[in-house]
């Protein structure tokens, strides 16, 4: 009888599509790169959501957000739905289930006590000693703060990974230590070199818990969610990897101006309600600082940003490295299916913008996206558009584990050539108490456009990204693309008719 496979996957957040090595950026990640070569590449993969936590959602459910109704940070994923998902179909059939690092599938800055353990106000019931169950994961080690935007509060206000830092009660001194910046200085005040020795930032953290996870396995198979919290903002590396690239040897973005006279109407309302003072509590903005803010782009910031960002990617990178070799050394890497991919990207200054939001740039959009294990070919890249909603679909299928019926569907067959994509869906309900503007925001990817809409008004925007990869001329509006502009419509108008009411706004992230 064939042994079960093991499934792990690996993600990052915010980090770019074109941010791993195959895409010729610049950007170093050998490691990331050899689950490519061992595997399939995907170099259409996006994201359902720009925020956090619904992309993350609909990775552990299958489900567009419209469909499990976390349509946006601050909105809690219904605890029994999460728990069918990736994790809990996998413990059914018999595999130990995983998860380490941030998962930020609740919300963390609630306005009252929600009672789940990724809460700052609920965090106090967790003792060090709770490993889960967590959204169906039978073993969890979790990170409540796992960025630098927010401020230390102490234990027991914490999870696994700020009771770890606080050994010694030093907690609090090493989270300050992280923000105090080395020389030279940079640019720009959402990026700087971190004098926090690297053994305590999160990266390692999470890579000797897979690690460990590895080494002890079992007779059962494992299926693992390993999640980095990098290279989230604010931007900052230790050394060495903050010294890895040169201000100069990084390729910045290429059109760094803003550009808002040639978008939709949401382009402009978004970036002047960034510019007001903090209007979100001071739990996620340390230091007195509106972590939101993009501040000043000229070259020399986007320099620094851009370079201390390529050094948080290949700290993971490094990371990654340790979990395959790991795998080798027990002898299970040829039983193991790896997906590595992120929740969703980051402007990185291509139209002047930086962080997240709902102006969907193909750098915000598309995520990296690799497999491999048995049966996968090698080497291959797969240019369809797909989405990572496909990765529950996906690791049930390889582990041969049924499944209820989701909206993603298994990679399998455009690797055996039996199917190809034409499209692949996002979604965001964008609302003016959070984010500047009331919207139904729909997007579509095709092989050659990136179409989106916002419902309530019918304005919207559409690129060829054959002709314009830059996505410089938005072509909504002209006459002569009305075909495609209704064929894309009819894309998004095929999603299943599914929809359920939009999870209650219980806090801001």
């Amino acid at each position: 009888m064939r042994k079960k496979p093991n499934v792990i996957l690996i993600t990052t957040d915010q980090q770019r599509g074109d941010c791993i090595g195959p895409e010729g950026r610049g950007v170093r990640t050998p490691n990331i790169d050899r689950i490519g070569s061992n595997g399939v590449r995907f170099s259409t993969c996006i994201t359902p959501n720009p925020m956090c936590q619904p992309a993350r959602a609909s990775m552990l459910t299958g489900k567009l957000p419209y469909s499990h109704g976390v349509r946006d940070n601050g909105r809690d994923l219904e605890e029994a739905l999460g728990g069918e998902g990736l994790g809990g179909s996998f413990a059914k059939a018999g595999y130990e289930t995983f998860f380490i690092g941030k998962a930020h599938l609740s919300s963390q800055q609630t306005f009252k006590p929600s009672g789940r353990p990724e809460c700052y106000k609920s965090a106090k019931n967790y003792p060090p000693e709770w490993r889960g169950g967590y959204m169906g994961f039978d073993d969890v080690q979790l990170m409540l703060r796992p960025h630098h935007h927010t401020q230390w509060s102490e234990i027991p206000e914490g999870l696994h990974y700020e009771y770890w830092l606080d050994q010694n009660g030093q907690g609090r001194d090493r989270w300050g230590l992280a923000k105090e910046h080395l020389k030279p200085d940079t640019a720009h005040f959402q990026t700087w070199r971190s004098a926090l020795g690297e053994e305590w930032h999160s990266s390692p953290w999470v890579g000797d818990r897979a690690v460990e996870m590895i080494e002890n396995k079992g007779d059962k198979p494992l299926m693992a969610w390993v999640s980095f919290p990098d290279p989230h903002p604010p931007f900052l590396a230790p050394k060495p990897w903050c010294d890895m690239y040169g201000r100069d040897d990084v390729t910045i973005a290429k059109h760094s101006a803003l550009d808002l006279d040639q978008r939709p109407w949401w382009h402009k309302a978004f970036v002047e309600d960034r510019a007001k003072p903090i209007k979100q509590g001071a739990e996620h903005n340390a230091g007195g600082i509106d972590w939101g803010q993009k501040g000043e782009l000229n070259e020399a910031a986007l320099r620094d940003i851009t370079a201390i960002y390529f050094g948080m990617i290949s700290a993971v990178d490094h990371q990654v490295g340790r979990i395959l070799d790991a795998l080798e050394a027990k002898g299970e890497l040829d039983n193991t299916y790896i997906i590595f991919t992120s929740d969703h990207g980051e402007w990185l200054g291509d139209h002047g913008l930086l962080l997240k939001g709902p102006m969907l740039y193909d750098g915000l959009l598309r995520v990296p996206c690799l497999i491999q294990g048995p049966g996968i070919p090698s080497g291959k890249v797969i240019q369809d558009p797909v989405s990572t909603i496909d990765v529950l679909a996906t690791a049930a299928d390889l582990a041969d584990i049924p499944l209820s019926e989701t909206h993603g569907r298994s990679w399998r067959g455009l690797w055996d050539g039996s199917e190809t994509r034409n499209f692949a869906l996002a979604e965001y309900e964008v609302d003016s108490i959070r984010s500047a503007v009331d919207m139904d925001l729909m997007t579509v990817r095709s092989k050659r456009y990136r179409m989106s809409v916002d419902l309530r008004t019918n304005t919207g925007e559409l690129y060829d990204l054959q002709e314009d990869p830059d996505e410089m001329v938005n072509l909504f509006d002209e006459p002569e693309r009305k075909g495609v502009r209704s064929e894309h419509m009819d894309m998004i108008r095929s999603r299943p008719d599914d929809r359920v009411p939009v999870s209650p706004r219980v806090g801001w992230h």
